[in-house]
Formats: structure tokens, C-alpha cells, sequence
């Protein structure tokens, strides 16, 4: 057996009864956090957490220890996602300014500055929206790695274990979706200029 090998999927590999429990109860905000980050959705996200848990528990048996348990589940939630990526697909558009449920109370994506101005703070929330917007229509594959890199602020060596890709395909894909984000914003902006002056779409 792997030396490193954490002690809670020695327990699990062994048959015990209460180590299953004790995965899920260590892992489950974290895991759903990140369901949520990509699916955009409560309920997708927790239909999502629970498919990866149900994956890892039937997975166990092929996990080599080479990489912590934290880690081997986010691989598993990240290609659960793109794998069932019509399943997953963002509908209901989340707020960055709406708090992530967690154990210790809600995690806040972003704050506000105390002196700042309203109009500043419209054109931020128009800003918001707009980019909100952009990233329910990028490609899942967009999606997920600019969720990984913007709001899991993972390194480009831990995206290419878990995309299962090269650093260097992952630099590329970034750059692209950050692209295709930055141009979808543009357009949605503009759109929305175009609406409120009443000037005809071409």
C-alpha cells in the first residue's frame, strides 16, 4: 500500500461502514462550492456533488494516492461536468456578489467598497451582468477552466491534472476563453447601449 496513502481510504478500501460518511462530511462544501461554480445552479450543483461522491465511492478501488483526496475529487467533479455537459448546462444566470454556502456561513465572491460611488457601483453591477451572462454562454469547456483559474485560483500544473491535458494546452485554452469571455462582455454591453439609445441592431 501507498505510504502516503490517507488513512480515511484505507478505512474506505477496508469496508468501513462510517468512512463513506466521514468522506462526504469533510469534503461535501468544498466539492459543492465548486459543482457551483460551474453548473451556475443550486440544483445542478447538488445533483452534480451527489453524482461525484457516488463516482468516488465507486472509484475508490483505482485511486493510487498519488494526489490527496481533495484534489482526486475536484478531477472527478470537473469531468462529471463536462462529461455531462448538456446535463449541466448554466440556465439560471448567479451573481458574483451572492454569497457560496458554507459550513462556516456563506463565503462572499466580492465586496463592495464602502465610499463607493452609485453611479460607480451601477456601472459595476452592468459590468456584472454582463459578464454573468457571458459565462453562461461560453463553451463548458471555457467555463470550467476559467472557474478553475478566476474563482479556484488553481495553479496551470493542478488544471492540467485535472483537465488531464499539458500545461501548455491549458495556457492556450485559458487565453482563448478569456478571449471569447472578454468579447461576449463587449457584445452584451453594447447590445445593452444600443437598446437604452434606441439605436437599431445591425
Amino acid at each position: 500500500m501507498n505510504q502516503g496513502m490517507d488513512p480515511l481510504v484505507s478505512k474506505l478500501r477496508q469496508g468501513d461502514a462510517g468512512a463513506f460518511e466521514a468522506l462526504v462530511v469533510a469534503y461535501q462544501d468544498r466539492v459543492f462550492t465548486q459543482c457551483y461554480h460551474l453548473t451556475g445552479s443550486l440544483a445542478d450543483a447538488q445533483d452534480l456533488a451527489q453524482e461525484v461522491f457516488l463516482r468516488a465511492y465507486r472509484g475508490l478501488h483505482a485511486f493510487r494516492g498519488d494526489a490527496d483526496l481533495g484534489t482526486w475529487l475536484h478531477r472527478i467533479a470537473v469531468n462529471t461536468y463536462l462529461n455531462g455537459r448538456r446535463k449541466y448546462r448554466p440556465e439560471a444566470l448567479f451573481s458574483l456578489d451572492d454569497p457560496v454556502p458554507g459550513t462556516d456561513g456563506d463565503l462572499t465572491r466580492q465586496l463592495a467598497a464602502q465610499t463607493e460611488d452609485p453611479v460607480e457601483r451601477l456601472e459595476r453591477l452592468e459590468i456584472q451582468a454582463a459578464v454573468q451572462e457571458a459565462l453562461a454562454q461560453l463553451s463548458p469547456d471555457f467555463r470550467a477552466i476559467l472557474v478553475l483559474r478566476e474563482f479556484e485560483d488553481c495553479s496551470y500544473e493542478e488544471m492540467a491534472s485535472l483537465l488531464g491535458c499539458s500545461v501548455g494546452t491549458v495556457k492556450s485554452r485559458l487565453n482563448r476563453a478569456r478571449r471569447a469571455l472578454r468579447d461576449r462582455v463587449k457584445d452584451i454591453i453594447k447590445t445593452d447601449a444600443d437598446n437604452r439609445s434606441g439605436t437599431p441592431r445591425t
